[in-house]
């Protein structure tokens, strides 16, 4: 397996991923920055791939214990070398089936990228792509059940996904006893649709699903302040991190 050394927000952490197959993008920086952790909390991320996700939030949040889990046990490695790396001991990556957690601590976060494109569309020649990229049919409802078993009272469950998928996403938390849903648009551009949304719901928790402002994350000169802040700076969401 061949890889690229680049870095994360800005420079502030080194991130080695494959050179071909899925690569990251902005999503999981932008969904660590949702997650609403505090030192000494414990969050699990599912199919967390080279560990992105899992450096940005740990770079924001000091002392957060943080476990990855990724089905391909070569990206596992890599993760936890990427950790390693950036000297963060206090996160792991397990190699397993997000469905069969081989994990019943309870975790106060649960957060995930999931593969969202279905199993009609034309798939990409890479293999890891298309691992990364296509669902099945049932599985946010698969994921989320999964995670909700782990995921303590009140503790949060937060998916990235594109905005078509708000009505899956939204029965699948539910159906896995998670409420309160919120729901942040990332619009590409001031006046253009939102491609991504965030939802974040809490265990057993009652209220209805509310519309957040969001985020835009391009104009004229390139990143928004906002998106900035995140990107670059590791900042968490403004106004979206009550736990």
């Amino acid at each position: 397996m061949k890889y690229t050394a680049g870095t994360l927000l800005g420079g502030k952490l080194h991130y080695r991923q494959t050179a071909r197959g899925h690569r990251s993008g902005l999503e999981p920086v932008l969904l660590a920055a949702m997650i609403p952790a505090r030192a000494g909390q414990h969050v699990i991320e599912a199919g967390t791939g080279a560990g992105a996700g899992l450096l940005c939030l740990g770079h924001r949040v000091g002392g957060l214990e943080g476990i990855g889990i990724e089905r391909d046990p070569g990206l596992a490695a890599l993760a936890a070398d990427n950790f390693r790396v950036n000297a963060m001991a206090e996160l792991r990556a397990v190699a397993a089936d997000v469905t069969c957690l081989p994990i019943g601590r309870p975790f106060d976060h649960a957060f995930a990228n999931p593969p969202w494109r279905s199993l009609l569309d034309t798939p990409s020649p890479d293999a890891g792509r298309r691992t990364a990229h296509r669902a099945a049919g049932g599985l946010l409802a698969d994921w989320a059940a999964a995670l909700g078993a782990v995921v303590r009272f009140h503790g949060t469950l937060t998916f990235i996904l594109p905005a078509g998928s708000i009505d899956a996403c939204l029965l699948a938390m539910n159906g896995a006893g998670f409420g309160a849903c919120r729901i942040v648009p990332l619009w590409p551009r001031l006046g253009r649709a939102a491609k991504l949304i965030i939802i974040q719901s809490k265990k057993q928790a009652r209220g209805p699903v509310t519309l957040q402002p969001g985020l835009v994350l391009h104009d004229d000169s390139g990143l928004t302040p906002g998106a900035e802040a995140i990107l670059r700076d590791g900042a968490g969401f403004p106004g979206q991190l009550a736990d």
